[in-house]
């Protein structure tokens, strides 16, 4: 008999990568995620739906970036020939690796069919799962915007707002109640603009609302209501850390397979370029597993996959009897059941840790033996439970807690270009535009601007990985922006074909409606904000 609840949440999302130039890098970062965690994913959830031993429930973000690239039919019709170029790639595999490639190749194999199956569209795949009370889909930021650092004009981060609710109606048919905060971040008055578009309840970080005022009475293990009427629920660190650490966690164990090493650096160049791969990089053709921590590429060892099966099984037990007892010990303290929230990145159940949908599906399949009892947010939200009201806390999952990584030597010069561009979007809707062009033009500025305030980029540049394409884009995006305010202004349209050009690249949103970024009346300004 379950004494409480597991809330799994997972969030996922990629930037907007969708790119002219066909077998980009861009690409391949959706086509890997598509393979390796959404496909398989989906795979784990309806199977587990149509066991009636199985009780599967799940939180799911999809972000609206990801939402467009999923319903891109150009885009998602380059999928299949992506997979059998690796198929190509996997029989050059030394024979070392003869079993671990059969393997992969099979993997490779099964997600082919799976999406030839549903004609490439997974979206209504997610709807089904919703509909069946399996998942609850929640939406994002519309392009993964740091809320924190675009509060200068809150009219800018209602827009990042509105534009995902609207687009999430438009893909998947309801509009969501719930929403993932980009990196969790959360500043003060945020759920005033949450409340005012109509969403009612988030995540946060831990200390969003341990040092919430007042402090919570049941800390993480209950949401709370926020002033304006939005729930936050908070992240135990307890029940996630076994999973998303690849040092104290499972996916650093030595029998699963090796992120870092690929096919893309250690096959010939003469291999790659007979299968068109024009540079090295990583390919998502891994054969190699963790071996041991700290071992060096080179010696790392094959991938044995009925080694790591075995592995998961046995994680999966141990994660479930941790929460048990968790909740046993909370439940003696507590005059309400228990409620554990473990949110994720959903790109780490495939892409990062490559045996994560396996071990998901492990834990829904022995979850009932073990006593935890699987729930999504919404679900709690729907019980008869008096919530505490609370101030959350100005808090994000980054490194840190707070919001340096999105703000430091690296990258907050684009801040400053944020705010510059905003403010004058909500001047120019503010004076309004003289014709059906012109307000196409500023329709495809709104896009810009939103692509240009993307987290993604300021990460990377902190991270400093694929630097020029982050400051490439940044830039890019910023450029198109003040062309199109430009020609707006100056009344002379802009060149026919650049035009035709960015609307075809950047032509996502096509909801998307200017009239966001018009000046937020008084009443409905953050209480900070306020004149």
């Amino acid at each position: 008999m379950a004494i409480g609840d597991l809330a799994l949440v997972l969030h996922a999302h990629l930037p907007y990568v969708r790119s002219s130039e066909l077998g980009s890098l861009e690409e391949d970062w959706y086509f890997q995620a598509l393979q390796e965690c959404y496909l398989p994913l989906l795979a784990v959830l309806e199977a587990a739906a149509a066991d009636p031993a199985q009780q599967p429930r799940l939180t799911l973000g999809l972000s609206p970036t990801l939402l467009a690239l999923l319903s891109d039919p150009e885009l998602n019709h380059r999928f299949v020939p992506w997979l059998e170029q690796r198929l190509q790639l996997l029989q050059e595999a030394p024979q070392e690796l003869a079993v671990a490639a059969s393997d992969l190749d099979q993997r490779l194999q099964r997600a082919r069919a799976q999406f030839l199956a549903c004609d490439g569209n997974l979206l209504p795949r997610f709807r089904r799962l919703q509909q069946d009370g399996v998942l609850d889909l929640i939406s994002c930021a519309a392009t993964h915007g740091y809320l924190p650092l675009l509060r200068d004009s809150p009219e800018a981060v209602r827009a990042q707002l509105r534009t995902a609710l609207r687009e999430h109606q438009r893909l998947l048919g309801d509009r969501p109640l719930g929403l993932w905060l980009p990196e969790c971040a959360y500043y003060e008055g945020l759920d005033h603009l949450m409340a005012g578009c109509g969403l009612r309840y988030s995540l946060l970080d831990g200390h969003g609302l341990l040092h919430a005022l007042p402090r919570p009475r049941y800390g993480v293990y209950a949401p709370i209501c926020a002033p304006a009427g939005v729930a936050f629920f908070g992240r135990d660190s307890t029940s996630t850390l076994p999973v998303w650490s690849a040092s104290q966690g499972y996916p650093g164990d030595g029998a699963y397979r090796e992120f870092h090493r690929d096919l893309g650096w250690d096959l010939p160049e003469a291999s790659l370029g007979n299968c068109g791969i024009r540079s090295r990089r990583p390919l998502g053709l891994k054969l190699h597993r963790v071996t041991a921590q700290g071992c060096p590429l080179e010696d790392k060892q094959p991938y044995q996959p009925a080694v790591a099966a075995g592995r998961v099984q046995e994680h999966a037990q141990r994660y479930l009897q941790g929460r048990a007892d968790q909740l046993e010990a909370l439940a003696a303290t507590m005059d309400r059941a228990p409620l554990l929230v473990a949110p994720f990145d959903a790109e780490l159940f495939g892409h990062w840790w490559f045996e994560g949908p396996d071990f998901l599906a492990e834990l829904f399949r022995q979850g009932p033996a073990a006593g935890v009892r699987f729930t999504h947010l919404r679900e709690v939200l729907g019980r008869p439970m008096a919530l505490q009201v609370c101030q959350p806390s100005p808090s994000s999952w980054g490194a840190g807690g707070y919001h340096d990584y999105w703000m430091n030597a690296t990258n907050t010069w684009v801040v400053a270009e944020w705010q510059r561009a905003s403010r004058a979007m909500v001047r120019r809707v503010n004076r309004g535009v003289g014709s059906t062009a012109q307000r196409q033009w500023l329709a495809q500025a709104g896009r810009e601007l939103l692509l240009a305030q993307s987290s993604d980029w300021s990460f990377i540049l902190r991270a400093g990985t694929t630097t020029d394409l982050a400051r490439d884009r940044i830039h890019r995006h910023l450029d198109r922006f003040w062309r199109l305010l430009d020609a707006i202004e100056t009344g002379s349209a802009p060149p026919a074909d650049w035009l035709a050009a960015v609307q075809g690249e950047d032509g996502l949103f096509p909801s998307l409606n200017a009239a966001d970024w018009a000046s937020l009346p008084p009443r409905e300004a953050p209480p900070a904000q306020r004149a």
